[in-house]
């Protein structure tokens, strides 16, 4: 697949770091990445509206769900993320600096998973358990409330680690030249993946959630088995040093503040980070709330899958000409570009849609195929931008404070679902949020010229200003 030298008279090579493609092994390469990261699409197409309906069965209230089913996962990520990030890029082994941490979330993921599935149920053995110890100790709604919960935060513990570390791997292996295109196939698969199981299986869920949480745990683990054996890392130079110290408390305390140092204390990155926090959250707010939104509205969930099935296959006919356009104009203007369209939909849907199915129906379609149109535009935005050398914890840094974002906003929801009592209150959110990214965009790419533009950009060093 790669070889550290290119033969001579060959035909057009890649590189990236010690890694050297033809274009035979450049594709073989995009073949057993996406062979591992298709099993992780499905997991992320199929989990969150599973896991909302799933738990919209048992039953809970709109602050809980927040809380724990949105918010808790971001929660995880301030302390998680950059611990794993920080010690990523440092980390020289003999199968790279990035597979042994997939290997070592994957049982997480797999297990949290298919836990799910089996919550329903093991809630009744623990109810009956709890009965036999002390009558009236748990009541069922309770113990598969807990159930559910407990299998939800082992598969968070997991999805997190994974979503930080793939995203480096795919940044260590990928020349950046094609890095646009490759994104654009992943988002590709990914609608795949969204249409299959938009189309297919969204309806079933409600009577055979038990099976598509099994199946898709199965799916995942060998994904991920295939990606972990079959894809290789390049040699690495020596990680930064650092001086910790000969104290304990010295060898915690030096990691610590070189982490903030490098990610919080130039000026570019702090506005790069923030800009991409109100970027990614932009469409979360009607993301998130849109299954239980469609709910309250009687809207069956059925047609609520093939509209997004629709929506994605939009998507999909459209991903590749988008990564292609991403590498020719530069993904962050492109990014601006799909966030000015869905910041337009949004004010379409706050002045409109109100109780109105078929006006909901409409906007939920154009949010999944503008949304699906940034997410692939921007998706080589990050690694185009960062520093190479230690991008997992700038990535890190960037998902603290979306995190931190999303639990605000998560909050901020829940208290006015419950004051309001009407799920129109996300569409000023997202029109909020996708204003804040566009004005800090436009901020970013004065920076991005001064730094080279699209011909020379260097990502500036921490310590350079």
């Amino acid at each position: 697949m790669a070889t550290q030298a290119p033969a001579e008279g060959a035909k057009k090579i890649y590189k990236v770091g010690t890694l050297v493609y033809t274009s035979g092994g450049l594709i073989a390469l995009f073949c057993w990445l996406l062979g591992g990261e298709f099993p992780m699409m499905f997991k992320d197409r199929a989990l969150g509206a599973c896991a909302t309906q799933l738990i919209t069965k048992i039953g809970v209230s709109d602050l809980f769900y927040s809380l724990v089913v949105i918010a808790f996962p971001s929660f995880t990520n301030i302390f998680l993320c950059p611990i794993v990030a920080y010690i990523s890029d440092r980390h020289r082994g003999r199968f790279g600096r990035r597979i042994p941490f997939l290997m070592f979330t994957t049982p997480f993921v797999v297990i949290g998973t298919a836990g799910l599935g089996f919550s329903i149920m093991l809630g009744e053995q623990l109810c009956r358990f709890t009965e036999f110890l002390q009558p009236g100790l748990l009541s069922l709604h309770a113990a598969q409330v807990i159930c559910f919960s407990v299998f939800w935060v082992l598969l968070d513990f997991g999805a997190t680690l994974t979503g930080t570390i793939s995203n480096a791997l795919i940044t260590d292996v990928i020349p950046q030249e094609v890095m646009g295109r490759f994104f654009g196939i992943t988002r590709g698969l990914n609608l795949g993946a969204g249409i299959v199981f938009n189309a297919v299986l969204m309806g079933m869920v409600n009577q055979y959630y038990l099976y598509i949480f099994s199946g898709v745990a199965l799916f995942y683990a060998l994904g991920l088995i295939i990606l972990c054996l079959k894809v290789k890392e390049g040699d690495y130079p020596p990680p930064p040093s650092v001086e910790p110290g000969s104290s304990a408390m010295s060898k915690i305390v030096t990691p610590i503040l070189t982490y903030f140092r490098q990610c919080f204390s130039h000026p570019y990155y702090i506005l790069l980070i923030i800009v991409f926090a109100f970027s990614r959250y932009a469409c979360g707010p009607f993301n998130m709330y849109a299954v239980r939104y469609g709910l309250s509205l009687d809207v069956d969930m059925a047609l609520y899958g093939r509209v997004v099935a629709a929506a994605y296959f939009g998507s999909f006919l459209l991903s590749v000409p988008l990564g292609w356009v991403a590498d020719k104009v530069h993904p962050l203007r492109a990014t601006m570009v799909a966030l000015i369209l869905y910041g337009i939909t949004m004010a379409y849907g706050w002045l409109f849609v109100g109780n109105n199915v078929q006006k909901f129906v409409i906007v939920l379609f154009l949010h999944t195929i503008i949304s699906g149109c940034y997410i692939t535009v921007s998706g080589s935005l990050q690694p185009r931008l960062f520093p190479r050398a230690i991008y997992a914890q700038f990535h890190s840094a960037f998902s603290i404070i979306s995190a931190m974002l999303t639990c605000l906003c998560a909050w901020c929801f829940g208290e006015l679902l419950s004051f309001f009592g009407t799920y129109k209150v996300v569409f000023p959110g997202c029109i909020m949020l996708t204003l804040a990214a566009v004005i800090g965009y436009t901020f970013v790419l004065q920076k991005f010229k001064k730094y080279g533009g699209d011909k020379a950009y260097r990502a500036p060093m921490p310590d350079e200003r």
